[in-house]
């Protein structure tokens, strides 16, 4: 085992050249925390005096409960500047080994077309947007992403395709859930194709565990398909690279009323019949070498595509074409009734996200290479995995198949052969997959003919091998291939190549040259608003500063090029990164043990409750299967707790927001010998910290059961009080929130989760990484990794890659790296401190709904504005359009509580943003006013029409009992920046009723 603790403590020792405290400091103006929080010392004071105390710690004092205060310093390193911190992440990132891998597996080199990652990967335009909850400021996204189901459904040949999923393990995971509710066969059992990528299979294993459903891992051309099943999934090529023909069995199992679904290479799809011609139900996948680096297993966006007739049960998000107010076509997240914070317990998913900065990257990729340029890249990938085979063949090797896309498996009995091979590719830098029986190869967009020539070479041993290097001439030259018979009868079956066209919209044609794609790119940022525009005041959400400083990183080669799989001996600089994220993670919660593998807060959710079910299975009690929650939970705690096989019973909420600890007490004691656990999210949904939560924690351990707390919000607890200290036994954190992982429009996220001592023995496994040095005669990728935790008590693998989405790690840990201690600690207090201020000012106009015994909020606060529907006719939603117009997103909307807002400012937002926000509401509570007053029209008014486009404002004929000006410049700043709707707003009604979710529908939508 490497000493990853050792060494990763060693590179901040080494590269911390000065250490903060109160006898040597960093200049002010060097010191990070001074560039994240927004509001300085003398504006601290005022804001404190404000608000009746002498000190903000005083004020913190009387916010928090003093029983849960953590008042010792944290045991962090020193916080260093942006340059020195920089400095040490590179030391880090240069153990890191950048071999060139052709290990497959679903993961592969491509070629980031530098337009792209300079103007969506690296521009905060993009990756600083929340989700387009609120469309008519999210058109920009909306049609990126739109441009992406449109993707998906031509390449995969189905008719609705959603916006993306977190991997395409998870994604197998969700078809197989959707399967088991939409298929009309009675039978539980799935049938998963053993060639499937071996870390799909282990999610799907995962999923599968508590919710009553019976895996068959087999073969399917030997399986017998009368004994019935609900469903199957199929790899499309297989993970060995070879092409089957699956139109008989797809045939058979539908016969047997079950569903198909393939996981399918969406660049391969360019060249093979696609999953709807041979009748496939669903198609998964992943999009990542569509312009994704690898980031050493991502984020990366997943696809999932189906039928026509399964719209209503498909997973996530789902991107609509409807109208707005002036009739003009626009786009909105389509069917949301269907999400958690709906159906909760009745939800089959609980997943409310997407991948959305990737799914925007994979979709210009396609929308700069188009139907021509990703039908050359296949083509030329197909071709040089030919050469390649041709090659080896003619070298005395036999392949696994003769049919195959990118990927070849080389069939080798001798294990010292395979060593030895191993030991080459090394030496040269290059990884293969290593079976037990061969060798496989993977080529993709980025390989070269030279590569090829040294594959080649590396497999010729000793002669050619020792005559290439003394020679130093080319074993390969592609012309020497033309005409030849043997290689003709390599690649895909005539039977399996498309024909069908794909990409043919507009959209995919006019932009294949940087100059369009980057004015394209340009236009629809320029339709979004983002943290570059205004701040984002969402309660729960914690949209606050992704600083440049913590962005850099991820675009390193030594982070964003290394595959997931890749040997541990090359990746020590992400081991170290890790162990020390996960050693600071848990020293802010207090908990024992953390894993980085959960890729959103979602899947954070679902790993904790999974580790729970498997904690009291270890204990002879699985039978234990109740889970309280309160009535305020997150619409995704039931639907997570649902999918592990859990009983949710709700729990009361007071007058006052709280849980009712009495309604608690009563339903633990009733379900005392089945109680598995609590969900509880603190401080408290309505945004305050609850005096009873010890006692909450007391209670359900009393009664055998343990407390999963959700850390969505955290940021009001770093350094103030830990979860783990009191007596959360789970606690998910969501890194893109808390810890400045940006939100990207609505994906990516991490969501690690931190457990108590008891419980680290059921953390994810990493069980497909391989160890170094290989075994001899072993597989790879079945080898475990940890030796000290036994897989058969862990949960298993919840996301595809062992880590997750790594290649953004290193925002937190540079987050982490810069604050230190102290800076983290005053950040949360800066945090509670703005939110009490922007209560303070908005309570004479707006109810704040929910308050400590104190009067005040944690981190965030809930204003009513239910009673202006009975005063004035105004909605909540009147509101949030109308903040349009003064350029602001809107908080929280009806949630925990309808028609409420939900707002959090977070600590970097400044005085002055603050002051503008709470400018803007109380403008916006006058011009209720004067409809309460009769002085404008109930009907037509400023709120009821906003928001109000530039289009509007032009129109020669104006018939409104209001001004244009006063639409459109509602306060003196939107005179100095304007940001403008690019639609009215958006009939959502009608989007449902004619769900159109791809390019095509939307001309042909337009004109009806």
């Amino acid at each position: 085992m490497l000493d990853l603790e050792n060494i990763a403590s060693s590179f901040v020792s080494e590269n911390s050249e000065q250490k903060v405290n109160s006898d040597v400091s960093i200049p002010r103006e060097d010191q990070f925390i001074h560039r994240h929080i927004g509001i300085d010392s003398y504006e601290e004071d005022s804001i404190v005096k404000q608000l009746g105390y002498d000190s903000l710690d005083s004020l913190i004092d009387r916010a928090i409960p003093q029983s849960i205060r953590f008042s010792k310093p944290f045991n962090l390193p020193s916080p260093q500047t942006e340059t020195q911190a920089l400095k040490t992440l590179s030391a880090i990132a240069s153990e890191n080994q950048v071999y060139r891998s052709f290990i497959g597996m679903g993961y592969y080199n491509c070629v980031t077309p530098a337009v792209i990652q300079r103007n969506i990967l690296e521009n905060p335009n993009w990756y600083t947007a929340y989700t387009p909850y609120q469309p008519e400021i999210a058109q920009g996204r909306l049609e990126a992403l739109l441009n992406f189901q449109t993707m998906v459904i031509d390449l995969t040949g189905l008719e609705i395709a959603n916006a993306s999923l977190l991997d395409e393990g998870t994604a197998a995971a969700e078809a197989m859930t959707m399967s088991y509710g939409a298929s009309k066969s009675k039978s539980k059992l799935f049938f998963v194709d053993e060639k499937c990528h071996p870390q799909t299979i282990e999610v799907i294993k995962t999923r599968a565990r508590y919710l009553d459903i019976e895996l068959i891992i087999d073969n399917p051309f030997t399986y017998d398909f009368t004994n019935a099943v609900f469903g199957c999934l199929l790899q499309y090529p297989a993970t060995d690279g070879t092409i089957y023909d699956y139109q008989a069995i797809i045939e058979q199992i539908h016969q047997e009323k079950g569903l198909v679904i393939l996981a399918a290479d969406l660049l391969a799809l360019a060249l093979l019949k696609s999953p709807g011609e041979l009748n496939a139900d669903i198609a998964v996948g992943n999009s990542q070498r569509f312009g994704v680096p690898l980031g050493y297993g991502g984020p990366h966006a997943g696809y999932f595509a189906t039928k026509e007739e399964y719209k209503r049960q498909i997973p996530g998000r789902l991107v609509g074409v409807s109208v707005d107010a002036q009739g003009k076509p626009a786009l909105r997240l389509a069917l949301q009734t269907r999400e958690q914070h709906i159906r909760r317990d009745k939800a089959t998913s609980n997943i409310c996200t997407a991948q959305v900065l990737l799914a925007v990257i994979a979709s210009s990729y396609a929308v700069y290479h188009g139907e021509k340029g990703i039908k050359n890249i296949a083509t030329r990938v197909h071709q040089l995995t030919r050469i390649l085979a041709n090659s080896l063949e003619k070298l005395g090797y036999q392949l696994q198949s003769e049919h195959f896309f990118d990927t070849i498996k080389v069939k080798i009995d001798d294990n010292e052969l395979i060593a030895s091979i191993r030991e080459l590719a090394e030496n040269q830098q290059i990884n293969f997959r290593y079976y037990r029986d061969g060798v496989g190869i993977s080529l993709d967009e980025a390989t070269t003919l030279t590569e090829v020539n040294q594959i080649c070479a590396i497999f010729a041993q000793n002669t050619v091998y020792i005559r290439l290097l003394e020679n130093k001439s080319p074993l390969l030259d592609a012309s020497i291939y033309q005409g030849d018979d043997n290689i003709s009868r390599l690649g895909i079956p005539v039977s399996l190549q498309r024909q069908s066209r794909f990409l043919t919209e507009p959209v995919f044609n006019q932009h294949t040259s940087e100059t369009e794609l980057l004015r394209y790119l340009h236009r629809l940022e320029s339709k979004d608003l983002s943290l570059t525009t205004s701040m984002i005041p969402l309660g729960s959400c914690t949209m606050k500063l992704n600083a440049t400083s913590e962005m850099l990183p991820i675009t390193w080669a030594e982070f964003n090029n290394i595959h997931p799989f890749a040997p541990l001996s090359q990746t020590k600089g992400y081991q170290a990164l890790f162990s020390q994220l996960e050693t600071w993670l848990a020293e802010i919660t207090g908990f024992a043990g953390v894993s980085l593998q959960p890729n959103a807060g979602s899947q954070g959710e679902y790993a904790g409750l999974q580790v729970i079910r498997r904690y009291h299975d270890s204990r002879g009690e699985g039978d234990r299967t109740i889970c309280l929650i309160p009535e305020s939970a997150h619409g995704t705690n039931p639907a997570s707790a649902v999918m592990c096989g859990l009983k949710v019973v709700a729990v009361k909420c007071d007058e006052e927001g709280n849980i009712d600890i009495a309604d608690l007490q009563a339903k633990a004691e009733k379900h005392k010998d089945k109680l598995a656990a609590l969900m509880v999210t603190y401080p408290s949904t309505h945004g305050v910290f609850e005096e009873g939560i010890k006692d909450i924690c007391g209670i359900i351990h009393s009664y055998g059961g343990q407390v999963y707390l959700d850390g969505a919000n955290m940021n009001a607890q770093v350094g103030l009080c830990k979860p783990g200290d009191f007596g959360a036994d789970v606690c998910h954190l969501n890194l893109h929130k808390t810890f400045c992982i940006p939100h990207g429009g609505g994906g990516p996220g991490v969501g690690p989760i931190g457990v108590a001592s008891h419980l680290v023995p059921f953390l994810p496994s990493t069980s497909l990484t391989p160890l170094t040095p290989l075994n001899k005669g072993g597989d790879a990728q079945e080898s475990i990794l940890n030796e000290e935790r036994n897989v058969e008590e862990s949960i298993g693998m919840i996301s595809a890659a062992p880590w997750g989405s790594a290649s953004i790690l290193p925002i937190s840990w540079m987050y982490i790296a810069m604050m230190g201690g102290e800076g983290l600690t005053h950040a949360t207090k800066i945090a509670i401190l703005s939110a009490n201020y922007m209560a303070h000012r908005l309570a004479p106009y707006y109810p704040i709904l929910f308050t400590g015994k104190d009067g005040l909020v944690a981190h965030e606060c809930i204003i009513d504005l239910r009673h202006f529907r009975k005063t004035a006719d105004i909605t909540v939603e009147d509101v949030a359009k109308r903040l349009m117009d003064y350029g602001f997103h809107a908080p929280t909307m009806s949630w925990p509580v309808a028609g409420t807002m939900m707002i959090e400012p977070t600590e970097s937002e400044s005085k002055a943003e603050l002051d503008r926000f709470c400018d803007a509401m109380i403008s916006i509570r006058k011009e209720i006013e004067a409809i309460e007053k009769g002085e404008m029209d109930k009907n037509d008014n400023l709120l009821k029409n906003a928001p109000h486009t530039a289009e509007m404002l032009l129109k020669s004929e104006w018939n409104h009992p209001y001004t244009r000006e006063m639409a459109a410049y509602p306060d003196k700043w939107t005179k100095e920046h304007k940001f403008w709707t690019s639609v009215a707003r958006i009939d959502n009604a009608k989007g449902d009723r004619n769900l159109v979710c791809s390019c095509v529908g939307m001309e042909s939508y337009t004109a009806s």
